[in-house]
């Protein structure tokens, strides 16, 4: 949930991860990790990578279509909202003793709401598996909802709600979305606002948990000490008291609309921030790799990347500059960020612009190309040193579609991409004429990307 500093039992769960799983995958190929398929007696299909080297267990799930994008009028923020509450006492236990519970047995359970899909992940020792799987069912299917608990998530929201209030890239990115998404529920803002937040009723947010949190829309990963043995029984242990269906609104798809215009958002700060996008790609577009190589060389590849070299290094304009793509269910964007100073930001947006045309008329050259084929391919492996990031990987490659053998053929994909395939892309998918800006600040002279 946004907002949300509680939950010290998670923060060391995940450093238990990231301690002691490091050594349990071959970190030199992808292909040392073998993705099973468990489908339980229930019918509950989960992905799983078993690694039994150290005795934790991690477990990430989505319901999807859940997200924030489907909170009525209204009642925006009540995705959000019952990310928080969801793990504040479950059962006959209130949340003192539930999260109680959780910290004395190191049980990390995490939930979040973002557009798309309300995730959760559990992080558990598996000396503790039968008592961290009884709280996670507990958390989806009898969630307490107790007014002390939901007064509390309640104010922590409208704190971080007045905090983006003068936040830079807070109010630019509400103010992007706005201005790109319209009338879309895209277009609206996952905690909520103010109103919104304060008219939730307890009765909202039972309503989500029915109508959102079902078996249809639910993908699973898996990773650590367990076998697919014994993994089938505790997927219905855990997931199998959930409604056979969900009853979810229809979002439809939307077409982002980018003006070609910058907005400035006037902020007495002696800094400017600025966020842009234009039309992207989709995820499962034949020249999606063709973009993501190609975005790594423009924006994506930290101080390898062009506008780091431009921006920063050649000019000190800026500390740090980005571009990345951006997808979500109904709608593919690219988008990019910088923060200097308000004498400083028309500089860098216009060399930034420059960058984009650049890039859209000569494309990148073969040296570039395979630096960046390289980097991509030889650091893809390193995600698999955490029992997090897989289980997490498991369920974005069921999420996209992308395949259970994903993890042995995506460094071909980025390997298959040729010049010409990058080149051809970027003259067809850059746009420089239609870029949608927004600065927030005190920006001096003339702004134009």
């Amino acid at each position: 949930m946004a907002f949300s500093l509680k939950n010290t039992s998670r923060q060391f769960a995940f450093g238990l991860v990231a301690l002691v799983a490091i050594a349990g995958f071959d970190v030199g190929s992808a292909k040392a990790v073998e993705v099973q398929e468990v489908v339980s007696k229930g019918g509950i299909k989960a992905w799983l990578i078993e690694d039994h080297l150290n005795p934790l267990l991690t477990i990430d799930f989505a319901f999807k279509g859940a997200g924030a994008a489907t909170d009525p009028d209204g009642k925006l923020g009540r995705a959000n909202m019952v990310s928080g509450l969801i793990d504040e006492g479950a059962g006959d236990m209130d949340s003192q003793t539930f999260r109680g519970l959780m910290e004395n047995k190191s049980i990390s359970l995490a939930y979040d709401a973002g557009r798309d899909d309300f995730t959760g992940s559990l992080v558990t020792l598996t000396r503790e598996r039968p008592t961290a799987i009884n709280l996670l069912k507990l958390s989806l299917t009898s969630p307490r909802f107790d007014d002390e608990a939901v007064e509390r998530i309640r104010s922590q929201i409208v704190a971080g709600l007045k905090q983006e209030e003068t936040d830079p890239g807070s109010m630019a990115q509400r103010a992007f979305f706005k201005s790109v998404f319209g009338e879309h529920p895209y277009a609206r803002p996952v905690e909520g606002t103010f109103e919104t937040v304060n008219g939730l009723k307890v009765a909202d947010l039972r309503d989500f948990v029915k109508r959102s949190l079902a078996r249809d829309n639910l993908v699973i990963g898996v990773a650590g000490d367990i076998s697919a043995k014994e993994l089938g029984p505790l997927l219905d242990e855990a997931f199998g008291g959930l409604p056979e269906k969900s009853r979810l609104p229809e979002i439809p798809a939307v077409t982002p609309k980018f003006g070609g215009d910058v907005k400035v958002i006037s902020q007495d700060n002696p800094q400017s921030q600025a966020i842009w996008g234009q039309k992207g790609i989709a995820r499962k577009d034949k020249d999606f790799y063709a973009a993501y190589v190609m975005n790594y060389i423009l924006g994506g590849g930290g101080f390898s990347s062009r506008l780091t070299e431009e921006v920063r290094e050649k000019r000190g304009l800026a500390y740090g500059v980005y571009s990345y793509l951006a997808n979500l269910d109904q709608a593919d964007f690219m988008m990019g960020g910088v923060a200097t100073r308000n004498d400083a930001i028309g500089k860098s947006l216009s060399v930034i612009r420059d960058e984009w045309q650049k890039m859209q008329k000569d494309g990148i050259t073969q040296d570039e190309l395979d630096n960046a084929k390289s980097y991509l391919t030889g650091a893809f492996p390193l995600r698999f040193t955490s029992l997090g990031n897989l289980s997490g990987m498991l369920v974005g490659m069921q999420t996209e579609d992308l395949g259970i053998d994903f993890l042995d053929k995506r460094n071909d994909y980025v390997n298959a991409v040729s010049l010409q395939d990058v080149n051809r892309v970027a003259s067809e998918l850059m746009d420089p004429d239609h870029v949608t800006a927004i600065v927030v600040g005190k920006p001096e002279g003339k702004l134009t990307f």
